[in-house]
């Protein structure tokens, strides 16, 4: 008989449970034995919907206290020499110091998981004694034994994607690293086989990106040595994210079940198998429901992928699962008491996507007959929606056709840009300038709120936005940034704030997903066309130029970072989507500059994480995401300065097209990586405006001015003094007014310094 299962569960919480105990616990409202209890509450709840729901394979630790890598890394004692750690079981106090930092330590570098909008904290293995301090599998695998009767699924991570995953060691130490933690692993593994474990799932996606014949080889010895040491233990090696490379090796491993994607990797997977088979020993993970998106299975369609797989493995050697952790979905749809009939009809989340696995399952088993019901539901539902008039507007359709089908350019070459815009704005030497947003204190939370619900009108809530608008103006005048930025106290989510003021967008009551730590995201969903309506940004961003003579910018979120923080429709090709969006955000940026707002900030810290893991496909990608960038800013005139924003991603291997996208001004994260980015800039010369962030927004701790010092000094070895301008790593939302006034106080004193020290030479 073929079972079901997943391959993670979302942990915050159908009510955001878990994100609520740990920002308690980080203020100091919960004791740590409380806070330890709530967890453990929580993911027990979680662990017995999924045994309600006819789950077979229950997966367990998958589950985190933070972060899965972080977890990863602290179990092997992989801690950074700077937390100080002295061995044993790493404290939370250690564990959450790697993550956010404290007043004495940087936190780890943080970036994208592959290409999700989930960010991982980077292991550092520079300086580290590995050695194993916990069995988290182990406690995880008996505590669903003990409480709920529960045969759990331990999860690991694997060796191989860890140690590609983590930073600190040269390429040429792999090996000895990896034989440094493989008896680390055999230990788990043995442990948790004397337990009594019958599947362990050990994820290695690291196998659907470009590996070589040495990854292979690592591959073999890792899994040989698994097999050697616990022949008795059933191995589901896990892949996810796309179709895996060198297919034939990979299944030919000595372990006991292969897990594939046959969502976001179908063709390539689907292809493979046709043509080398399924080995007759090892079961089948087959990832047929969506673990990324939220849209409904189309029930029927998903049997006949399973039907296609019987003929190369049979139903006792199938388990029907979803292609990826359920991480990255909303819990349930349960309370979205709000939203259109028909769109709702047609989403799945993470609860429902439960539900269509064990109806998945049982059609394996008993045939199409024994969910006929369920087959046309699913059906009437996925149809309804692609038949609606919000998918099929003419004039959207038309009017993108029409411009995208010319190359967007604007009007003159940077040279001559920059200036028109020099002879405009007479900036100085190393100009300095925020990523966008202050502090949203609870006093713009709760205002927020009121007016929300109605107990304050437009006048009054606008009234106050101002009042915020000018006491952040005044402080920015007097902290002496040289351009400002209105705050975006209006705003609550950078891409939900838009998506709010654009057709073809609908919003979710309870739809959130981790983005990283206790960061919850509650991404819009572009279900139909999108278009333009009227102007989102010019009032607020009108009213702050008014309070100044210096340029403020306006701000907006670009076109495939909206696309990419968002769940999107999947009847049509994401491109179009893209297009769709620059052209609205198109007539806003016009909009922005007719209102006299002559710097346009258009961010897109999402560009990265959307490239295709398969290298194959990523130059198309990136054509078309630059295209969109430049078809939203190429219409404005030379003195019009077009900024852009990206941040927490790798951008070593796309600086040609970065620069292709012909922003005037970009800011790009460095600080969190500690200034790995600027060697990005050793190696290739950027010829436009540049701002490398010199400090990190998502710590606490207020850098002091040498820190930021070191950072300008450094970036100015590669960079052109006249291009280089001066910002913070990222928005400050999320900061409170004090470390943010002190931070920013320091970034202007290291800029004068960098200024007095340019001149003197």
């Amino acid at each position: 008989m073929a079972q079901s299962s997943i391959l993670g569960y979302p942990r915050i919480g159908a009510d955001r449970e878990w994100k609520k105990a740990l920002e308690a616990f980080w203020a100091g409202k919960l004791e740590e034995a409380e806070f330890v209890e709530k967890l453990r509450d929580i993911r027990l709840a979680h662990l017995r919907k999924q045994k309600d729901k006819g789950i077979d394979l229950i997966p367990v630790n998958d589950f985190s206290y933070y972060d899965h890598v972080l977890d990863t890394a602290t179990m092997f004692g992989i801690v950074p020499q700077r937390f100080k750690y002295e061995g044993g079981a790493v404290s939370l106090s250690v564990y959450y110091g790697i993550a956010r930092g404290t007043k004495e330590a940087a936190a780890s570098e943080m970036t994208k998981w592959f290409n999700t909008n989930y960010h991982y904290i980077v292991p550092e293995l520079d300086g580290a004694q590995p050695a194993l301090t916990e069995n988290k599998p182990l406690q995880a695998y008996r505590e669903a034994k003990e409480k709920l009767g529960i045969e759990g699924k331990p999860v690991l991570l694997g060796p191989l994607t860890f140690l590609k995953l983590s930073k600190g060691y040269a390429k040429a130490e792999t090996d000895s690293w990896l034989e440094r933690l493989l008896p680390l692993y055999v230990q788990v593994l043995r442990e948790l086989a004397l337990e009594g474990v019958r599947w362990v799932q050990i994820d290695e996606p690291i196998a659907v990106t470009k590996i070589d014949a040495e990854d292979v080889r690592r591959l073999q010895t890792i899994y040989g040595a698994f097999a050697a040491a616990v022949p008795e233990l059933n191995i589901l090696l896990q892949t996810y994210f796309e179709s895996v490379e060198s297919y034939a090796d990979i299944v030919s491993l000595p372990v006991k079940g292969i897990g594939l994607d046959f969502v976001h990797g179908a063709a390539g997977n689907l292809a493979a198998i046709r043509e080398f088979g399924f080995p007759q020993d090892k079961v089948l993970g087959a990832g047929v429901i969506d673990g990324r998106g939220i849209w409904k299975a189309a029930l029927g369609e998903k049997l006949e992928v399973l039907e296609q797989l019987g003929k190369y493995v049979s139903g006792d050697r199938l388990i029907v699962q979803s292609s990826c952790s359920l991480l990255h979905v909303p819990v349930t749809t349960e309370n979205e008491t709000k939203l259109a009939a028909e769109l709702k009809g047609a989403l799945a989340f993470a609860d429902e996507k439960l539900t269509e696995i064990a109806l998945l399952t049982k059609a394996a088993n008993e045939g199409r007959e024994a969910i006929a019901a369920e087959l046309a539901a699913s059906q009437r539902a996925v149809e309804a929606l692609r038949q609606s008039a919000e998918r099929n507007r003419a004039d959207v359709q038309q009017a993108v056709a029409g411009i995208s089908g010319a190359e967007p350019a604007r009007a003159s070459a940077f040279e001559q840009r920059r200036i028109a815009q020099q002879n405009k704005w007479q900036l100085p030497l190393f100009p300095t300038t925020t990523i966008g947003s202050f502090p949203q204190s609870a006093e713009v939370r709760k205002a927020r709120q009121l007016w929300r619900k109605g107990e304050w009108n437009e006048e009054r809530y606008a009234a106050f936005i101002r009042e915020q608008i000018d006491l952040w103006i005044k402080l920015q005048e007097e902290i002496g940034i040289d351009v400002l930025v209105h705050g975006e106290f209006e705003r609550t989510d950078m891409v939900e704030f838009f998506g709010e003021k654009l057709a073809g967008f609908a919003f979710t009551q309870n739809g959130w997903v981790q983005s990283y730590g206790s960061r919850c995201v509650k991404p819009p969903v572009i279900y139909g066309d999108v278009a333009f309506e009227q102007a989102m940004t010019v009032e607020e961003t009108k009213y702050a130029q008014s309070q100044t003579d210096r340029p403020v910018k306006g701000m907006l979120t670009g076109p495939i970072t909206i696309m990419n923080w968002s769940f999107v429709r999947d009847d049509i090709p994401r491109e179009q989507i893209a297009y769709q969006l620059a052209y609205a955000l198109r007539q806003e940026v016009e909009a922005l500059e007719q209102a006299g707002i002559g710097m346009i900030q258009v961010d897109e810290p999402a560009v990265r994480e959307g490239l295709p893991l398969k290298e194959q496909d990523q130059a198309e990608y990136l054509n078309w995401a630059v295209k969109a960038f430049r078809m939203t800013t190429c219409t404005v005139q030379n003195e019009t300065q077009i900024h852009t924003h990206m941040c927490y991603c790798e951008f070593h291997d796309m600086i040609d097209s970065i620069e292709e996208m012909d922003a005037d001004v970009i800011s790009i994260e460095t600080s969190r990586s500690h200034g790995e980015l600027i060697h990005s800039f050793e190696e290739n010369t950027y010829k436009l405006g540049i701002g490398l962030g010199v400090y990190d927004i998502h710590s606490p701790r207020v850098p002091n001015v040498e820190e930021m010092s070191g950072m300008i000094d450094r970036a100015l070895r590669v960079l052109d003094p006249q291009l280089f301008w001066i910002n913070p790593d990222c928005g400050l939302k999320t900061r409170g007014q004090e470390e943010t006034v002190a931070s920013l106080r320091n970034m202007v004193a290291a800029t004068q310094i960098a200024r007095e020290k340019h001149l003197a030479q």
